[in-house]
């Protein structure tokens, strides 16, 4: 959605198939490797990449990267925990999205 209102085209296949082009993405690679090891809290291997991103995109960089990545975990799990429903808006606007990342699987209505 975002897209439509920038005008930027997204490739989903990064987020489906695990793949980072460089080119659409700055340091996608190791930005991407830091998400996983945060997402399954490898302790050892966040500390190392922290470092790498570091280095390699300064100390800015590797804290805008951490707090996206909790702020994108959490914020989902806050509305999950409420209820908090899908706007039809953007439950209309999303059905192919939703579809091609196998989303819709992952909605337990409650009964």
């Amino acid at each position: 959605m975002s897209g439509q209102d920038t005008g930027q085209d997204y490739d989903l296949r990064e987020v489906t198939e695990g793949t980072v082009d460089a080119a659409t993405v700055t340091d996608g690679a190791l930005m991407n490797a830091f998400c996983e090891a945060m997402m399954v809290r490898d302790l050892p291997r966040m500390a190392e990449l922290r470092a790498e991103i570091t280095e390699t995109a300064g100390e800015d960089a590797m804290v805008d990267a951490a707090a996206t990545i909790a702020a994108f975990n959490a914020y989902p799990r806050a509305a999950d925990a409420t209820g908090l429903p899908l706007e039809d808006k953007k439950a209309e606007l999303t059905v192919a999205m939703r579809a091609e990342l196998g989303l819709d699987a992952l909605n337990v209505a409650a009964e």
